[in-house]
């Protein structure tokens, strides 16, 4: 459906995309995040025809798009401020696409009214946009998009001005959507957790390269490089040396899995894979801190600050979280370790060949 090859994009000395190659297959949904001022949205607009390309192309079911304007794309944008227009009532914002389309005055209703009940609004044509509150302006801007049938549809932070409660319960509602619909979806964000839940498969970006691509598990369990793991909200990041089953680290000698490349090289320790056990056993370390994250009040990382090496993270249950100054062992799950051969940097290659993470096995 979608393929950028060695797409560059320059403004002034600053290069917003670096040579980026990407596909998209028809019916998939892909996620681009990445950090502010990786490319993520500047890509986006290439693709809409809202930016030129200073290299490359752009091909849309194989036909290069260069010279076509935006309007002639069959692609849909929704913005992160959705833009829908004041003057106009719900059912005019998502007409305005058809009629522009010149489709009929019945087909048009027919469907306004068809993506009304899709995104779950069937009485809401009359009322005024300014009246509607956050979440439902953002399932009219979805509809307003949706009304065209775009070949492909982009989303810039859909969800980006949305409380996390509201957020989450709509990446759900728009993934069962766009899967019955077989649309054909482009998103950025820089939430990682909006785009795991959402994406079939994730692209992270950094300084306008493309650092690594995969489906959301893989990204997840196996991050390419530091910068991922990092942006993944990882700290458990340590240099050491592989011999054998075994690493050495700040840490300690930690058992690595079976298949881990050999000499030197980084190590993540997922927070799951840092064992809490009695101080007398594993590394004696001090619990800084506790927190909760991921909107999850059941799950609390602990900050641990070693007697040796840098600080750790556990996670645990709420009811095994141990008290702040209190005492305690870490031993390591081999299981939860991964070689980062991405190094610290990752930024990608220039021509947009994607980081991937040393799996044991491969």
């Amino acid at each position: 459906m979608l393929r950028l090859d060695g797409v560059t994009v320059r403004f002034g000395e600053h290069t917003a995309l670096d040579a980026v190659d990407l596909e998209v297959a028809e019916h998939e949904t892909v996620c681009v995040l990445g950090p502010s001022g990786s490319g993520k949205s500047t890509l986006l607009r290439v693709v809409a025809g809202l930016q030129p390309a200073d290299a490359g192309s752009v091909l849309l079911s194989g036909r290069d798009q260069r010279g076509v304007p935006p309007h002639k794309r069959g692609v849909g944008l929704m913005f992160q401020d959705h833009q829908l227009f004041p003057q106009r009532d719900v059912a005019g914002n998502i007409a305005f696409g058809p009629r522009m389309r010149r489709m009929g005055r019945a087909a048009t209703e027919r469907r306004v009214a068809e993506l009304l009940e899709l995104v779950g609004l069937p009485q809401a044509g009359r009322r005024a946009v300014t009246a509607l509150s956050g979440g439902e302006q953002q399932r009219v801007a979805l509809a307003r998009a949706l009304a065209p049938e775009p070949r492909l549809l982009m989303l810039d932070e859909p969800l980006g001005q949305l409380d996390r409660g509201l957020r989450e319960r709509l990446v759900v509602e728009l993934r069962g959507l766009f899967q019955r619909l077989g649309t054909t979806v482009l998103a950025v964000t820089h939430d990682h957790g909006e785009a795991f839940a959402l994406a079939d498969r994730v692209v992270v970006m950094r300084d306008g390269r493309i650092a690594q691509t995969g489906t959301p598990l893989q990204v997840w369990q196996r991050p390419a490089s530091a910068f991922v793991a990092r942006f993944l909200g990882f700290d458990n990041i340590t240099p050491a040396t592989v011999h054998g089953a075994a690493a050495d680290t700040a840490w300690g000698e930690l058992t690595v899995p079976e298949g881990t490349p050999q000499g030197s090289t980084l190590l993540l320790v997922r927070p799951g894979g840092v064992l809490l056990r009695a101080p007398e056993d594993g590394l004696r370390c001090t619990v800084e801190a506790r927190t909760f994250r991921g909107g999850d009040a059941s799950t609390v990382t602990v900050l641990l600050r070693p007697q040796d090496g840098p600080p750790l993270e556990a996670a645990c249950t709420l009811r095994e979280a141990p008290e702040e100054g209190s005492q305690v062992g870490a031993v390591f799950d081999p299981r939860e370790v991964v070689a980062l051969d991405g190094g610290e940097d990752g930024r990608g290659t220039r021509n947009g060949a994607v980081g991937k993470a040393a799996v044991p096995g491969e």
